[in-house]
């Protein structure tokens, strides 16, 4: 077995992307993702890569498009308001059909907001964010761990189905520390083919062109429609999860990031106390594993989607469940985080009103 090493999750994640075969970096500092910036701009040089502290958001993510176009694996990161401004970018990189890692690590918002850990920008990411249509692959971890061996399944996914890749993490995963085993496999960056897209080097062959754009009559639709049948792929063959408890739940909380690990403790409360509570955890939050909602939804009738913010990841339980099922919401915005209790008495409260509804029914 490796050995464990105590590492912050931002450390961890960059640590990951550079295990992953990550090369160049560019990114411009925002609390609480400094580290990775930080960490990035002494570890590039470790492995002859470049780091570059650009002047702005909006420069880091054109350098990324310019670097991602040459083939080589790139990152950039950034929090909130920074992905806010990078997303023309993100943009671009997906109209030229780019792949790259983004990490967001989340704060407070909107606006400016704070620098406290929450989960606002849920729809931002998985939406694409930008103008025109297009997906990005996002993961969410809910440990170090995770934060460590997301980059290496961003990068492998982003280079099959050519799109950015982004791990969206909330601030406390971010900033946390816990002992991490970097368990994928480490890459040789050297050793990686050159994509036979990529503009690389000129030795001879045919020329290549990257670009988001294409002005003649009716190709752009056409190259949405390529596009969104790889989205399709993707959806079908790449949507990942987590269950805990599920067996003989009769409510299964859906959380990911730091509101399943405040979950998992309201499970147990909840067990403790009677309650046949479960977990489901979306792992990719694009795509959503809506398949396997649908499964469950056949048998569990309650479900309670746990998030600190408004409640965004509910519209894809909804969505996913269309009707089969009651879906209720714990929303926690503003950076604050639920506590184990609070989300309990959430739960207490949906059984009761089910009972209530069922003796009124009789």
């Amino acid at each position: 077995m490796a050995e464990k090493k105590l590492i912050k999750g931002n450390e961890a994640l960059a640590e990951g992307a550079v295990r992953a075969g990550c090369r160049f970096f560019a990114g411009y500092p925002i609390t609480p993702q400094n580290e990775v910036p930080e960490y990035m701009s002494w570890r590039m040089g470790q492995v002859g890569g470049a780091f570059v502290q650009a002047e702005s958001e909006v420069s880091a993510i054109n350098m990324v498009y310019g670097a991602a176009a040459t083939g080589v694996r790139c990152m950039t990161s950034s929090s909130s308001p920074g992905i806010s401004l990078k997303q023309e970018g993100i943009s671009y990189c997906a109209g030229a059909d780019l792949p790259l890692l983004i990490g967001n690590v989340m704060r407070g918002g909107p606006g400016l907001g704070n620098i406290a850990g929450a989960q606002g920008d849920y729809w931002q990411a998985t939406r694409g964010g930008g103008h025109g249509d297009y997906r990005t692959f996002v993961m969410a971890p809910n440990s170090v761990s995770e934060m460590a061996n997301f980059p290496h399944k961003c990068f492998e996914i982003a280079y099959k189905y050519r799109l950015p890749s982004m791990i969206l993490a909330d601030g406390i995963i971010g900033q946390m520390m816990e002992p991490v085993e970097f368990t994928a496999t480490e890459i040789d960056a050297k050793k990686l083919v050159e994509p036979d897209w990529a503009l690389g080097i000129n030795r001879g062959r045919a020329k290549r062109i990257v670009k988001s754009y294409d002005l003649r009559e009716g190709y752009l639709e056409k190259l949405v429609l390529e596009r969104v049948k790889r989205y399709k792929e993707l959806e079908k063959n790449e949507a990942l999860y987590e269950e805990k408890m599920l067996e003989d739940a009769e409510i299964a909380i859906v959380a990911y990031g730091t509101s399943a690990r405040v979950s998992v403790a309201a499970m147990k409360l909840a067990r403790e106390r009677g309650l046949k509570v479960g977990l489901f955890r979306p792992i990719t939050l694009w795509p959503f594993p809506k398949a396997r909602l649908v499964e469950l939804s056949g048998r569990i009738k309650k479900f309670l989607a746990v998030e600190m913010s408004l409640g965004q990841m509910v519209e894809d339980v909804q969505l996913s469940i269309n009707g089969r099922a009651e879906v209720h919401l714990h929303a926690k915005p503003g950076a604050s985080v639920m506590t184990a209790d609070e989300v309990y008495r959430t739960l207490e409260n949906i059984v009761k009103k089910g009972a209530k509804e069922y003796a009124a029914a009789k």
